[in-house]
């Protein structure tokens, strides 16, 4: 397989480096707080849309099922149109969807709101793909630790700002916050990011595009739905079976075209459908756990540990992200001279390390509260970075967004896959009751076995000196 390889560094100035980082932060960050600092504030939506767990894990589920969407779309799109481009069109989209949450006046528009915001989660992968382009391999790894960084959080802060605002004045006050920061991020990047257009012979596979969208949507709202609708209930069986034939019509379909959206062959070789598969269960068991479980757990009265959602955040969320903000830079520093698979390695063994004591002990505050502050040093910190990295290294030559923009689709395709399995637990456990600690544990369990699938597979990953 023919990969891409850093550049030589760019001539460019220090100063100018620096400008364009800043900008590319503040481009993911408007993405990522929308989903972190909601995550604390989704009792409130629930209260305040008048809605239950089962609509609002959905929200969850196709946030991030809208960004694995837009991962791989916007990704390759981006061969034909541009980077700076298309990191423009996401932020536009972005904000679209801020301003449809901070005015929704139920759950259904509030779910429209949340697909959009999902589909600029392709910020992340096309700011990779800048930085590949534009440094040189030391300085690209500590520019991609910077960036995947973010994907934690801003060092815990907007998560505390998001329980502070849904305590005070409810959620649509976390989306005028994040609509700020988009407005913002919009203008550095027309500013301070250059254009660095890769040429890419042919069309858009928009066929490909809109078969992988159908198969992945059947797929998960089957599974989100499931536990509330009946595993054998005919809706739940049509989204299944009709997303399972899209993805099979869209294998098909990707075999003869000439300029597909992914390159079906690449997908076989050992350097990446391993990979894909780590991400996907590596996503999948901590977001299901942090973005859903854990946020009902700690603010749930006598099931739970009955805390405001301020001091959930406070707690819980805070440090895993300020240590996953000094963590990510120190990974990406040193995985171009630990190689990038052995860096996801020392990821998904810490990850799953600092899962037994969540899944054994979930009635400890305390040892939750340890258990996430470790995960944001071995999910955030390495994981994420060596998962990225190893995707840029590996993207064929002649397609360099095709495998950033595919793992950055599993990134979203495991999120909402998490959730939408943490809630389907949560909801059978419960039988439309209130959650129950039962629920909360059987839920942690099966977050758990995400990660240790994660694992597996991970060990799976061929070296890209072997063939």
């Amino acid at each position: 397989m023919t990969t891409i390889r850093n550049q030589s560094a760019p001539a460019a100035p220090p100063t100018r480096q620096a400008g364009l980082l800043a900008a590319l932060v503040l481009a993911v960050a408007g993405f990522q707080i929308n989903a972190t600092m909601l995550t604390p504030a989704l009792p409130d939506v629930i209260e305040r849309l008048h809605t239950t767990s089962g609509p609002a894990g959905l929200s969850q589920t196709l946030f991030f099922l809208f960004a694995a969407i837009g991962q791989v779309t916007i990704a390759r799109l981006s061969d034909h149109l541009g980077r700076r481009r298309m990191l423009l069109v996401t932020l536009a989209i972005l904000i679209v969807g801020e301003v449809v949450c901070v005015l929704a006046p139920n759950i259904e528009v509030f779910v429209v709101g949340r697909m959009l915001q999902g589909i600029s989660s392709a910020a992340f992968t096309l700011a990779y793909l800048i930085l590949h382009e534009s440094l040189s391999p030391q300085r690209f790894g500590r520019a991609l630790g910077v960036i995947t960084a973010v994907n934690g959080g801003i060092a815990g802060v907007d998560a505390v700002i998001g329980g502070t605002v849904a305590d005070s004045v409810g959620f649509r006050g976390i989306f005028l916050i994040t609509l700020v920061l988009t407005a913002v991020a919009t203008a550095a990047v027309h500013f301070a990011v250059p254009e660095s257009r890769v040429p890419a012979s042919g069309r858009m596979d928009w066929r490909g595009a809109a078969l992988l969208g159908i198969g992945l949507t059947g797929v998960l709202l089957a599974l989100n739905e499931g536990g509330s609708w009946g595993w054998t209930s005919p809706a739940t069986l049509v989204l299944l079976l009709a997303g399972l034939a899209s993805l099979v019509l869209f294998a098909v379909v990707q075999k003869r075209t000439r300029d597909g959206i992914i390159d079906v062959s690449v997908l076989a070789s050992r350097q990446v459908w391993p990979l894909l598969l780590t991400t996907v269960f590596t996503l999948a068991g901590v977001f299901g756990m942090l973005n859903f479980t854990i946020p009902l757990l700690t603010q749930t009265p006598g099931a739970g540990y009955g805390m405001s959602a301020t001091t959930s955040a406070l707690l819980f969320l805070t440090p895993a992200s300020a240590l996953g903000l000094l963590a990510a830079p120190l990974a990406g520093q040193f995985a171009p001279r630990l190689g990038w698979r052995r860096s996801v390695l020392i990821g998904a063994v810490g990850t799953a390390a600092a899962f037994v004591p969540l899944v054994l002990l979930p009635q400890s505050p305390w040892v939750a509260c340890a258990a996430l502050a470790a995960l944001g040093i071995t999910y955030t910190g390495y994981s994420l970075t060596a998962l990225n990295g190893l995707a840029v290294a590996s993207a064929p030559a002649d397609k360099p967004g095709s495998l950033p923009g595919l793992n950055g689709a599993c990134f979203g395709v495991g999120a909402s896959l998490g959730i939408a399995v943490s809630s389907s637990v949560v909801t059978a456990a419960t039988a439309g009751g209130p959650p129950t600690a039962g629920a909360f544990q059987a839920a942690l369990w099966s977050s758990a076995v995400f990660v240790a699938l994660a694992l597996l597979t991970a060990l799976l990953i061929r070296p890209a000196t072997e063939n």
